[in-house]
């Protein structure tokens, strides 16, 4: 059975990267590492882990030929939007189609590959704030991407990754939202809607969305101050909303005796690179209002009010540890 590796055995690889990496690692410091590494399959483990999110990070500039690299990476976008918009002429994303869309979506290229060729996308950490063609608002959470298909009949939002806030204006046409798991009609709205592994996450905040499944075609209407999660197959029962959920539009993330891990979970949406959690100080409580552009900053505050501090052997690779 695959586990990941644990906290521990991954800090010891960190620490073992940072002392390798820059090339002054005398003899006796290689052949120390390799007795670590052959010593648990679980070391070997940790250590590709590491490699794996070292190596996203290294700099363009360390490939044979960077330039040809970049060209090679906006030729490959201008052919997905060039695709996207063949598909759209076809009316794969018209109304009738957009099941087939997220089913061709979800065969044919990852939800990143989809992402990088949408219409509206954030990075990781950024968050963007749209004013749609009618009026409506439209934010954007950290890696998130969109497309918008405004025509005569309806106001479409296709939620292709990550996480939104819609504020509606008033029209004649009905807004709807989509996302592989069904449709949010808005019904005079301010709503949040993400996609996470377990389905989509709906919370109402102002008027009402009603919810229809794709695969089962069950409906559902959400009022102010409830939230659901739905899949293509069910909708989960209504539960009371997360009043501050909706801070993130205004670039802060509210906690109020929130668990470290829970807090921690959040914030690696904000953050590049690896952000590791002792089990130690994981059930510790947080309170506070934070700045999700800043998360370095939200590490130091962290540090200022919790019995913890922050190890970062590399720039990318960060961990929270128990005050020693």
């Amino acid at each position: 059975m695959h586990t990941e590796p644990s906290h521990t055995d991954l800090a010891q690889a960190a620490q073992w990267y940072a002392c390798l990496r820059d090339g002054s690692a005398s003899a006796a410091d290689r052949a120390a590492w390799q007795r670590w590494l052959a010593s648990a399959d679980a070391h070997a483990a940790a250590w590709r882990y590491v490699e794996d999110i070292s190596r996203a990070f290294e700099p363009v500039r360390t490939l044979p030929n960077p330039r040809a690299t970049a060209d090679q990476l906006s030729t490959a976008d201008q052919r997905l939007r060039t695709r996207r918009r063949v598909l759209a002429s076809l009316g794969i994303l018209a109304s009738g189609g957009v099941v087939g869309a997220m089913g061709w979506q979800q065969a044919w290229l990852p939800a990143e590959v989809m992402a990088w060729g949408a219409d509206h996308r954030t990075s990781t950490g950024e968050l963007r704030q749209l004013t749609l063609a009618d009026g409506s608002v439209l934010w954007l959470n950290t890696a998130s991407a969109v497309d918008i298909r405004f025509d005569t009949d309806e106001r479409r939002i296709v939620l292709v990754a990550g996480e939104i806030f819609v504020e509606t204006a008033q029209d004649h046409r009905p807004l709807r939202v989509y996302t592989p798991d069904g449709q949010m009609r808005a019904l005079g709205t301010r709503f949040n809607v993400q996609m996470t592994a377990a389905g989509t996450q709906l919370a109402v905040y102002q008027g009402a969305v009603e919810v229809r499944t794709f695969a089962t075609g069950v409906t559902r209407i959400v009022p102010t101050g409830q939230q659901t999660l739905f899949t293509a197959q069910a909708i989960a029962p209504l539960e009371s909303g997360d009043t501050a959920r909706e801070a993130w539009t205004q670039g802060s993330f509210v906690a109020d005796n929130l668990p470290l891990r829970l807090f921690v979970q959040e914030l690696r949406r904000y953050r590049r690179g690896h952000l590791g959690l002792a089990d130690s100080v994981a059930d510790l409580a947080v309170y506070g209002n934070f700045p999700l552009h800043d998360t370095d900053r939200v590490l130091q505050m962290l540090a200022a009010t919790l019995p913890i501090r922050i190890a970062q052997p590399i720039a990318w690779w960060t961990t929270i540890e128990a005050q020693s």
